[in-house]
């Protein structure tokens, strides 16, 4: 059952995308049964991903890896062009379902712009936490694992864009803690500043960097040779 009506303002939409109708109608159960989620659509390959995200404006969509016709790491491609991501009031966020722990493939969806990724296999309570974690903007694995996918994901670091230049001091020693994966409270700790300081510094980083994310500022730094 895919849910278009009306949806209350401050409940998360979660958009699910897999080729197998008993996992997606599974996956519905679970997220229609959690306090402020709702199902807006489900989708059986990426074509229809990405025409229902402009469509259904989900906030987070669980996207299946592999897929007949267009995979996840295609949907997400397509998902996070410029042209699409400009054009959005509020942002999308995307978890990579798979079957394999440190999927390539998962790792190229993360260089896209998706937020992390879970095993198949993960727990409801897992698969909630999930969603809930991604729409604050942060990523659903270990930052230990998401430096192993990024090192094999860029062959030689590209040249760092004008944009770098403009973070001051304090916000490149942000940038490069939250890089390794600290959270508010260990880069307060690292800095000597308040959390509240810290949050600040990181919004300016995605906004003068064009990130959407946490997560992209672990990509930038690994494509960038800043880490």
């Amino acid at each position: 059952m895919n849910r278009a009506g009306p949806v209350a303002a401050d409940e998360i939409r979660v958009l699910i995308v897999d080729d197998q109708q008993l996992f997606r109608e599974g996956v519905q159960v679970i997220i229609e049964a959690q306090e402020g989620m709702t199902v807006v659509g489900s989708a059986a390959d990426g074509s229809a991903a990405v025409r229902m995200v402009d469509e259904r404006r989900p906030d987070v969509v669980l996207m299946d890896i592999r897929m007949p016709q267009m995979d996840g790491v295609e949907a997400t491609r397509q998902i996070f062009l410029p042209e699409r991501s400009t054009s959005r009031v509020t942002p999308v966020r995307v978890v990579v379902l798979t079957t394999f722990n440190l999927d390539d493939r998962a790792a190229t969806a993360i260089r896209y712009g998706a937020s992390g990724f879970l095993l198949k296999d993960t727990t409801p309570q897992q698969l909630c936490n999930a969603i809930r974690t991604v729409h604050s903007g942060h990523a659903v694995l270990a930052p230990a694992d998401l430096a192993v996918l990024m090192e094999h994901q860029f062959r030689a670091p590209a040249p760092l864009p004008s944009s770098f230049r403009a973070l001051t001091s304090r916000e490149r020693d942000v940038f490069v803690a939250a890089a390794r994966g600290l959270s508010n409270a260990e880069i307060a700790g690292s800095v000597f500043a308040s959390e509240s300081t810290v949050k600040t510094h990181v919004g300016s980083i995605l906004r003068k960097l064009g990130l959407r994310d946490r997560v992209q500022i672990v990509v930038f730094a690994h494509r960038h040779g800043l880490v």
